[in-house]
């Protein structure tokens, strides 16, 4: 392979590895239930239910 190729698969996976961490802290901060949160208030409010 050539240099720059390698260094584009080293790129995609330490953005690949970063985003996983980065979910993996917002779980445990429990941001899922203020995102989950929110969609519930703005689907009924858009239902009209709320």
């Amino acid at each position: 392979m050539r240099k720059i190729e390698l260094t584009k698969l080293n790129i995609r996976y330490a953005l690949l590895i970063s985003s996983f961490l980065f979910v993996g802290v917002g779980i445990l901060r429990g941001e899922h239930l203020v995102v989950l949160k929110k969609a519930v208030n703005i689907c009924l409010e858009c239902i009209g239910v709320g």
